[in-house]
């Protein structure tokens, strides 16, 4: 064993490409960078196998991340990338003491950690974070990774995973809302709904625009913005002028992630229709705006205030609309899990 720093090296498919790229998976940079500020000494290695789009090593507040630029090829061009990887892998080796291996979902970063981990002794931990537990991940028939090395991100993902796969995740750690950089001073509520996220088929946002629609009919000055960029954009405008609602919802584009966390302070209900969710981070970041969230997957048994679960479209209509009714509304800043406890129990794991 070498004498250098204590390093946890993270594996993970995509990070940040600067400082300032804010919008590339807030929850996994507010993981970081707490985790960072939680335990200053450790020294923090991040290999980002596809993006950004450029190899680089650079500073993000603190922590080295390594990019290697594999854009999602296949191939040989795969098997290239996971030798420079490896090859990477075994020079931090050489000149830091590995004190654990983190890999973002069970997909290649934990294939090639589990891999690196075992031949060096290493101990090696997959977060699942939501599509990775569905049926369908051959990484999870070939890998193998037993209970123990398996962590949730939610109570959802531990069910889905043992009825995908047969075998329970030990480890449950929520991913947490980073309320140090939250500004929660108090806005007026002058947006009704809102929606934040990809606009594709999986978050279905024609279910969101058909609940503007109903509610329209009884609420007719209602204002709605849906903010996010995706291929499914002329699709959804074309559904918004078909249903007579260009004048009451705006569809904003991907907005930085500051600009979404001041929208999310000026709402009233917070409208998630996803198919299927781990945990949903930009619900927990609209209770912490305190908005009310109405969405159909319930990501935690425990029920969470101000987050309303609902089975069918016609009930998500029903609940949005008794919420903007409701003549004394509670915007009640709901934080269930802080992200300095999961960065706790992250490093727990390593410590034991």
């Amino acid at each position: 064993m070498n004498n250098g720093p204590d390093t946890l090296v993270i594996l993970t498919p995509g990070f940040p490409d600067s400082e300032a790229d804010t919008n590339c998976l807030p929850m996994q940079q507010g993981f970081v960078r707490t985790l960072k500020e939680n335990y200053p000494k450790l020294n923090i290695i991040i290999l980002s196998f596809q993006y950004p789009y450029f190899k680089k090593t650079y500073n993000w507040h603190g922590t080295t991340v390594i990019s290697f630029n594999g854009q999602n090829k296949g191939g040989l061009a795969r098997l290239l990338l996971r030798e420079k990887i490896y090859a990477a892998l075994k020079k931090i080796n050489n000149t830091n003491k590995i004190t654990g291996m983190l890999s973002f979902w069970y997909n290649e970063c934990a294939w090639v950690g589990k891999k690196f981990a075992g031949k060096n002794d290493l101990r090696h931990y997959c977060w699942l974070l939501g599509q990775d537990a569905k049926k369908g991940n051959k990484y999870i028939k070939y890998l193998g990774l037993e209970a123990g090395e398996l962590i949730a991100l939610s109570d959802f993902l531990q069910d889905e995973f043992e009825k995908n796969h047969g075998v329970r995740p030990l480890h449950l750690i929520p991913s947490g809302t980073d309320t140090k950089r939250l500004n929660t001073s108090v806005k007026e509520r002058d947006v009704d709904i809102l929606g934040v996220g990809s606009l594709i088929p999986l978050k279905q946002y024609e279910i969101f625009i058909a609940v503007v629609a109903e509610i329209k009919k009884q609420w007719p000055a209602i204002k709605v913005v849906l903010a996010g960029a995706g291929p499914e954009k002329e699709k959804l405008n074309g559904i918004i002028i078909k249903n007579g609602l260009a004048q009451n919802i705006t569809l904003s584009g991907e907005l930085p992630h500051i600009g979404v966390l001041e929208l999310m302070k000026r709402t009233k209900v917070f409208l998630h229709p996803a198919t299927y969710e781990g945990f949903s981070g930009v619900c927990q970041e609209a209770l912490a705006a305190g908005a009310n969230v109405i969405s159909f997957c319930k990501a935690m048994k425990q029920d969470i205030e101000q987050w309303h679960i609902v089975k069918s479209k016609e009930e998500m209509i029903q609940k949005a609309f008794a919420l903007l009714q409701d003549p004394d509304p509670v915007y009640k800043i709901t934080i269930p899990f802080p992200v300095d406890d999961t960065v706790k129990k992250m490093m727990s794991l390593f410590a034991e």
